[in-house]
């Protein structure tokens, strides 16, 4: 960290058109193209799609990228419901191909979403789930008066309610993806959109192996068992790992944000960004836009822009952070918040705009992510907070990932949720970094004994706290609320060499009217310890014996501006010295 008119425009394979009126939020397809909204041209999705040898394809973006946008696209150029409406694909890319003129609107199609489930428990889950799967069969209840199904089939729908049993939800999309067969005379393209929104949840909120066991019976059965199905296309943010929802699923081509395949197919290219502010009249402000919005690499591609922050700035004609004042962010949060030192430091480096290096396991096993560094990188890598500046193989075969954060407005998010960490109210966190900073001990010990107390619990207890850890892993998260707070003012370092050893944190100022602060944090070790008093005394020893303030004289501060604190603890008891 540094101190301090409707039309069509011809963009590469596609068409950039500008109608006038931007479309915020509106994610059907049809009401875009009917409204002549503002819309940039991607059915060259479509035939690369279908011409792809998978039955089944997962794709991982990250949020707001045009990912139900897209979905709504391939409903309404294959389903047989819009047969004849090839006029909302008039003057698109493939509505140049004859050959896929005549597929527009033969097949029947299954489309559901995800995105709405959400829920603190298992069972407002699976209720969301059921009621889904209820609103579909009602949908396709004129399915029961066909000859084409035989009396077993009809009867089936009898099955779906909301009292279900789990085999019968299980078995249900299926069902009715045999019952549109037979009724059209044609296999079924299912599509589901943000399937794994209610897989985070789960896992936000403590109930994944329950929903994990009911998801997995359910798509298995839609996605594996299924001789009635054409082919399918989930959209998601995560790729959630084969064994968990996927066991056995031998035809599924997973699309994460490292593949080559479909790599413009989501997101605005810098050319499309290009032309989007010709048509709008602000081609002077490309520079600002590619600081703030570009960064998202997408196979070889590095110059992907979000599509939702694009659209809000034509919209607005200012910079802002639209993307990350889209949806919470429980799970990128709750996972740096509970994760030790090594991914708080890392943290620190980001926001530093520093890279940091990993491997990476783009399939997230969520049962097992808890202090797993390579697994939360690989969250923020396909949740859109990081980039891959560089790819390196080490001798042992390992790909090292070399990351950093996206760009400008991704970082502003970052820096928020930390700051919201911290800025509880009742924990009078700003008063604790004044009273840091002017060297006064008793408001530092007062405070930071109720900054304890307040937000251990909260903060960073983790899945497995114990009294000997817990307090380590705080201060460490403490270190990125400083971050956030002094920015500009100071620059701050953790787990640093300085003379004989490794500091906890330094903070080194960027005038000359503001002291250095080092600080060593210290657990009181009772076999060596009578007190707490003892401790900080330790601390502060260990301060003086291994010189970590030559990092600091070194660069000219002299001793005197220098403000040394041991900070000791016991449980939930804090003592400054």
């Amino acid at each position: 960290m540094e101190c301090a008119s409707s039309g069509g425009i011809r963009v590469g394979k596609g068409v950039l058109h500008m109608g006038k009126t931007i479309g915020i939020g509106v994610q059907d397809f049809g009401k875009i193209r009917t409204k002549d909204y503002f819309y940039i041209d991607k059915t060259d999705f479509i035939r690369e799609w279908w011409k792809s040898g998978a039955d089944v394809t997962l794709i991982t973006r990250p949020r707001r990228f045009g990912k139900t946008l897209n979905m709504s696209m391939m409903q309404h150029f294959w389903s047989n419901q819009f047969a004849g409406r090839g006029d909302l694909f008039e003057g698109l890319s493939i509505w140049k191909d004859e050959a896929y003129r005549s597929l527009q609107g033969t097949y029947p199609v299954l489309f559901l979403s995800f995105a709405g489930i959400k829920g603190r428990n298992y069972q407002v889950a699976r209720g969301a789930i059921i009621q889904t799967i209820l609103d579909l069969y009602a949908k396709y209840f004129y399915l029961t008066e066909s000859d084409a199904l035989n009396p077993q089939e009809k009867e089936f729908f009898e099955y779906i309610r909301p009292d279900m049993t789990d085999e019968v939800a299980a078995a249900s999309l299926q069902r009715l993806v045999l019952c549109l067969s037979r009724y059209y005379g044609r296999k079924v393209i299912i599509l589901l959109d943000e399937y794994d929104t209610p897989l985070q949840e789960a896992y936000v909120y403590g109930y994944w192996n329950d929903l994990t066991a009911f998801t997995r019976s359910l798509f298995n059965m839609t996605f594996k068992t299924n001789p009635y199905l054409e082919k399918g296309l989930l959209t998601g943010i995560t790729r959630i790992s084969r064994e968990s929802i996927f066991s056995d699923l031998n035809n599924l081509d997973v699309i994460t944000t490292t593949s080559q395949k479909y790599e413009s197919a989501f997101g605005f290219t810098e050319a499309e960004v290009m032309e989007a502010l010709r048509a709008f009249d602000m081609t002077d402000s490309m520079e600002k836009v590619r600081e703030w919005y570009d960064g998202f690499h997408f196979g070889h591609r590095t110059d992907i822009y979000n599509p939702w922050s694009i659209t809000k700035f034509l919209e607005n004609k200012k910079t802002g952070t639209y993307w990350a004042n889209t949806s919470s962010n429980n799970l990128v949060s709750k996972l740096i918040r509970e994760s030790g030192p090594e991914v708080k430091t890392a943290a620190e480096d980001l926001l530093s705009d520093r890279s940091i290096t990993s491997v990476l396991d783009e399939e997230i096993v969520f049962d097992q992510m808890d202090g797993n560094p390579e697994a939360i990188w690989s969250l923020l890598l396909s949740s859109g907070y990081l980039k891959t500046v560089e790819v390196s193989e080490e001798e042992n075969e390992d790909t090292l990932y070399h990351l950093e954060l996206t760009n400008l407005e991704v970082k502003k998010e970052f820096q928020r949720m930390v700051r919201r960490w911290f800025h509880n109210p009742d924990t009078h966190y700003n008063d604790f970094i004044r009273a840091l900073l002017l060297g006064d001990i008793g408001y530092m010990n007062l405070y930071m004994n109720q900054v304890a107390l307040q937000t251990f619990s909260f903060f960073d207890s983790g899945n497995h706290p114990s009294e000997e850890t817990e307090p380590e892993r705080f201060y460490h998260g403490f270190v990125l609320g400083l971050i956030v707070d002094l920015k500009g003012r100071y620059l701050i370092t953790s787990n640093r060499e300085s003379g004989f050893g490794r500091y906890d944190v330094v903070l080194e100022p960027c005038n000359e009217q503001d002291p250095a602060v080092i600080l060593e944090f210290k657990v009181r070790d009772p076999g060596r310890e009578r007190s707490l008093e003892d401790t900080v005394k330790e601390a502060q020893k260990q301060i003086r014996d291994k010189r970590y303030a030559e990092s600091l004289t070194s660069r000219g501060i002299s001793a005197d501006r220098i403000h040394s604190y041991g900070l000791a603890f016991e449980g939930k008891t804090v003592l400054i010295g």
